[in-house]
Formats: structure tokens, C-alpha cells, sequence
């Protein structure tokens, strides 16, 4: 690792595919970091809307991508281009704050021992509709209170050592949409041995407008079932993040409590367990409502629930399913051996 006592210069890679005004937000804060960093390099990817030119108006480093390739791409292309020490990936729908590259460069001069840090979103979201403030806001809450010692590496707002990305081969091209090509790097980061740390102190704010059918086909296709598959892989259930035990005894409990609601409607003496499960909902998730309750009141925290127990709901379908996808190719795969 890097000597503590150097000046670490921070290279900043951006992938785009159509970014609009979120990006050239994006763009403005960073412009207005003090001190700036050592380069930006914006890779737009496949962008049909003009996102480039607006990068040039920044005075970026801009790479362009002919067809819409993933953010795994994009990110590698960039980081094979940038020259600093520390290369630190955002989102194209996020903003930085003055410090933000100071505090980056300070951090991994400071801590030698770190090969890659990730921050959270900060708790003022962009959008103003409940359910982008529902999504950030939870998204805020679990990385604050997470292990500072992390598993796993997040591309909204992750800094890693130059010759460590390239030492674990950077992300993995094969994922061609934005899903969890950045969780995937940080599970071959920790099974190389190096350290990742949460900095909680490090925040973004998310800009990007959640509405139904976007909230539930990402957490859905783009996170939950291809995490399941990673989890399998590698065989690493981890107790952090999104995968803490109190959300797994959570997901058991949804599912205890559906199916009490079902039986109920031939045994009626079950819709006490409707209310014993539901309790036990409320009890291992009343720090998460209390967080809302504080944050935006107890209209606000009551609306969470209903979309928070759904969350349980389809992750644990997705974790049902992705377990069955996984075993009916192994067995496929051996049948075929054979």
C-alpha cells in the first residue's frame, strides 16, 4: 500500500447513458469541489441524448461508447484512461458536496491499510415523492448503520487504489445493465484480502425519481436476483447491509404472515398469528420507523411500512427463486457431465 504521507490525487470516473439534468448537476458540483480533482472522465455509454456534449462543457476527459454496454464497461474504460491514485466512481444521478474530494483523498492518506471506501446517500433525496424519499432515505439509514469494516463495494460513490482495482481485474464486464457489478467487485476484494471501509461521513445526494414500476423492477431483476446468484456462487451469506440477520428474520416473517393470512380463510383461529407475525414485524424494524418517524414524521413512517414489508416480500421471492435457477443448473450441468 501507498506510503501515508503522500499526496493522493483523485481521479473521478462518470458513466453516463442519457443523464439529463441530473447530470449536468452532477457535473456542477463537482466543479465546485474544493480542491478539484486531479481529472474527471465522463464515458458516455451508448447516450442518444446529447450527454457528452454536456460533459464537454465541464471540461471533462470524454470517452464515448458506441452502443449502451453496462456501467461495468464503462467504469473499466475510464478507469483504464484516469492517471491518480485513487480512482472514485459516481453515479451520473448524484451530487458531491465542496469536500467530498478532499475528504477522499484525506481518508486514503490516512489510512493505508484501506484499498477501497464507499460512502451512502445523504437524507435529503432529490425527488420530492414519496417514494424516491422512501428508497433514499432507507438506502441512507442502512449504510449508517452498518459495519464500518465493509463487504461489499458501491458505485454511487466508491473510491478504490488504482493498483488495487486492476490487481482484482476491475468489474466484471459480463454485467450489461447497472445491477451489482459493484457488489460483485467488493466480494473479489474481500476474498483477495483487502479492506473496504464504510465512511459514513462520506455522502452523496441522490437525484433520481423512483416511481412504481422503476422501484420494483430494479430491486427486483436488477439486485435481488442476481445478488441470490452471486450469494450461491461464492457461498457467502453475509450479515451486513441489505443481508443483515434482523432483514433475514424479517423475510421469514413475511412469509409466515401471508401464509397465516391464507390459512385464516379456513381457520379462522389463525388470524392470531396475522397479528403475531405482524408484531414481530413492527418490533424488529421499529429502529427503521423510528428513523422515518424522526426524519419526516409519523404520516411519513406509516406509509413506510406497507412498501417496506413488500420490499421483505419480493426479496425473499427473488431469493426463492434464484436459489431454484441456481440448483436446476447444477443439476443440468452435472445430468450433462454425465
Amino acid at each position: 500500500m501507498p506510503s501515508s504521507n503522500k499526496n493522493l490525487s483523485v481521479s473521478v470516473i462518470i458513466p453516463v447513458h442519457n443523464g439529463g439534468e441530473s447530470f449536468r448537476r452532477c457535473l456542477s458540483s463537482i466543479a465546485a469541489a474544493v480542491p478539484p480533482p486531479h481529472e474527471v472522465i465522463v464515458v458516455a455509454d451508448g447516450d442518444t441524448d446529447g450527454s457528452w456534449c454536456v460533459a464537454q462543457e465541464y471540461y471533462t476527459t470524454v470517452l464515448r461508447i458506441p452502443v449502451c454496454s453496462g456501467p461495468a464497461q464503462a467504469r473499466n474504460l475510464g478507469a483504464r484512461t484516469a492517471t491518480g491514485d485513487i480512482l472514485f466512481f459516481v453515479d451520473a444521478d448524484v451530487t458531491i458536496y465542496p469536500d467530498t474530494i478532499r475528504q477522499v483523498a484525506i481518508a486514503f492518506s490516512c489510512e493505508p491499510e484501506v484499498a477501497a471506501m464507499i460512502g451512502s446517500y445523504d437524507d435529503a433525496p432529490g425527488a420530492k415523492n414519496f417514494l424516491s424519499q422512501y428508497k433514499n432515505l432507507l438506502h441512507h439509514y442502512v449504510h449508517q448503520t452498518a459495519c464500518e469494516e465493509a463487504s461489499t463495494f458501491w458505485g454511487a460513490c466508491g473510491a478504490i487504489r488504482r493498483e488495487v482495482f486492476f490487481a482484482v481485474g476491475g468489474f466484471d464486464n459480463r454485467y450489461r445493465r447497472p445491477t451489482i457489478e459493484d457488489i460483485e467487485l467488493g466480494y473479489r476484494l474481500k476474498q483477495a484480502g483487502y479492506t473496504i471501509k464504510l465512511c459514513k461521513s462520506l455522502q452523496v445526494k441522490h437525484l433520481k425519481h423512483w416511481g412504481v414500476i422503476s422501484l420494483l423492477r430494479a430491486d427486483f431483476f436488477y439486485r435481488a436476483l442476481p445478488w441470490t446468484e452471486l450469494i450461491l456462487r461464492d457461498r457467502q451469506p453475509l450479515n451486513d447491509l441489505n443481508l443483515q440477520l434482523l432483514s433475514r428474520l424479517s423475510v421469514i416473517s413475511i412469509f409466515a404472515l401471508l401464509g397465516a393470512a391464507i390459512a385464516s380463510l379456513w381457520w379462522t383461529a389463525l388470524l392470531g398469528g396475522v397479528v403475531v407475525f405482524s408484531g414481530v414485524l413492527l418490533v424488529l424494524n421499529a429502529p427503521v420507523y423510528s428513523f422515518f418517524v424522526r426524519q419526516r414524521g409519523w404520516w411519513f413512517a406509516l406509509r413506510v411500512i406497507p412498501w417496506h414489508w413488500l420490499y421483505y416480500f419480493y426479496c425473499g421471492l427473488a431469493y426463492a427463486i434464484g436459489t431454484s435457477r441456481h440448483y436446476w443448473r447444477q443439476k443440468k450441468q452435472l445430468a450433462f457431465g454425465n
